[in-house]
C-alpha cells in the first residue's frame, strides 16, 4: 500500500508518515502499512519503508476503549525499561503522544522476524519434532529469566503496587467483566461465583516480579532454533506475583486428551514432540526457584481471567471495535462460560 492508496483502518497514512520521516532515523518513505493479523486488541501495523526496512507500529484499538486500557505509554515505558537485561523484547525507537497525528498514541518499535506459532499446523512446518521438543523448556527458562529482573534496578518499582496481586487482579477483572455486559447475554453468576472461591483461596505470594500477564506461544517471536527472540503483547504488563504468568501459560499448554484444548482452538502445542507440562512446569521450577505445589490455583485464575477477557473481546466486538480480527464471535457466550466452570473444576480439585 502507497501513501496515495485507501489507508487501513487506524492509520492516518499522511499524518503519520511524516511523523515517522522526522522521527525516526534512516526510516525513509513513502511507507506500506500493514495490519499484522491475530489480534482483537491492540493494533499492530508492519511498516515498510522504501528501502525495504521494516518497524513495527503498535496503536490502541479504533474504538470502545475502556479508560485504563491499551495504555501506549505504558507498553512503551516497559519495553524501554527491559532493554539490556537480557530479556528478549523488540528494540524501540519512538512514542507518539499527538492525537492530533493518529487519533491516539502509538509508538514503533523493532519488527522481530521469525515464527509464531498460533496452530498445529505452524507448528510442524516450522519446526522438527526434536526442535520442538526444545521450545517448551526454553520459554520456561525465558519466563523465569523475565521474573528474575529486578524491577527497582530497572526503573519500574512505581509501575503498580507490588502486593496483593491476585486481590488487585481478582477486583480489575471483575470490573471489566462488568462493565461488558451485553444485552441477551447471561452466565447466570457463574463468573461471580468464581471469582468468589478464587478470592476465598489465595495463595500467599511468594515474590515481587514483572507479570506480562499473557505469556503464551503464540505472543512470542521463535527464532529458527526455537528460541524465544522476542517478547510481544505487553498490554496487561504489571508487578506483582511471578506464579500468574506460569499459571496462564499452563492454560493455554494442551496436551492430547486435554477437554480443555477445545475451549481455546487448535493448540500448537498438540502438535508431537512438544513437552508435556510437567516438563515446562520443572524447568521453571529450577530456573525460577519457586514452590510450585499450588500451580493448579494459578491456572484455575488463568482460565478465569481469560473468561473475563473473552467477555471483552465480545463486548467491543458486538459494539463494532473488532481490533483487526473480523472472524465470528457468535460461540463466545458459550466459551465464557466453559472457561469459566473450568476454572472451577481446577479449583475444585487443587490443594489449599
Amino acid at each position: 500500500m502507497s501513501i496515495d492508496a485507501a489507508p487501513p483502518r487506524g492509520i492516518a497514512v499522511e499524518a503519520v508518515s511524516t511523523w515517522l520521516e522526522a522521527s525516526i532515523e534512516d526510516f525513509t518513505g513513502p511507507y506500506t502499512f500493514d495490519l499484522v493479523a491475530g489480534g482483537r486488541s491492540n493494533l499492530t501495523f508492519r511498516v515498510t519503508d522504501a528501502k525495504g526496512r521494516a518497524l513495527a507500529l503498535r496503536r490502541p484499538p479504533v474504538s470502545h476503549v475502556l479508560p485504563t486500557a491499551h495504555d501506549m505509554v505504558r507498553e512503551f515505558t516497559i519495553l524501554n525499561a527491559l532493554q539490556g537485561t537480557g530479556v528478549p523484547v523488540p528494540t524501540t525507537f519512538g512514542l507518539c503522544l499527538d492525537d492530533e497525528v493518529n487519533e491516539r498514541p502509538f509508538y514503533v518499535m523493532e519488527f522481530v522476524d521469525g515464527h509464531i506459532l498460533r496452530d498445529a499446523a505452524t507448528a510442524t512446518s516450522a519446526f522438527s519434532e526434536k526442535q520442538r521438543s526444545t521450545i517448551g523448556p526454553n520459554l520456561a527458562a525465558t519466563l523465569a529469566g523475565l521474573h528474575r529482573v529486578d524491577v527497582d534496578a530497572i526503573g519500574l518499582g512505581d509501575l503498580a503496587r507490588k502486593d496483593a496481586y491476585i486481590e488487585r487482579q481478582l477486583k480489575r477483572w471483575r470490573g471489566q467483566y462488568d462493565q461488558m455486559q451485553v444485552e441477551g447475554v447471561s452466565h447466570d453468576g457463574l463468573i461471580e461465583a468464581v471469582g468468589d472461591a478464587l478470592a476465598a483461596t489465595i495463595p500467599p505470594q511468594q515474590a515481587v516480579s514483572i507479570v506480562h500477564g499473557d505469556y503464551r506461544l503464540d505472543n512470542v517471536v521463535l527464532n529458527d532454533a526455537g528460541e524465544v527472540a522476542a517478547i510481544l503483547d505487553w498490554e496487561i504488563c504489571t508487578l506483582g506475583d511471578p506464579l500468574a504468568d506460569i499459571g496462564l501459560l499452563m492454560v493455554y499448554w494442551s496436551e492430547a486428551g486435554d477437554a480443555s484444548a477445545a475451549l481455546l482452538g487448535v493448540s500448537p502445542t498438540m502438535a508431537p514432540g512438544f513437552s508435556p507440562r510437567a516438563e515446562v512446569l520443572e524447568t521453571y521450577g529450577k530456573e525460577s526457584g519457586y514452590d510450585l505445589s499450588r500451580v493448579a490455583y494459578y491456572q484455575a485464575f488463568g482460565y478465569w481471567k481469560l473468561a473475563c477477557i473473552l467477555q471483552g473481546v465480545f463486548a467491543r466486538s458486538i459494539a463494532g471495535a473488532s481490533g483487526g480480527d473480523t472472524s465470528s464471535v457468535d460461540s463466545f457466550p458459550q466459551h465464557v462460560a466453559l472457561l469459566a466452570q473450568t476454572a472451577s473444576d481446577l479449583l475444585e480439585r487443587s490443594p489449599q
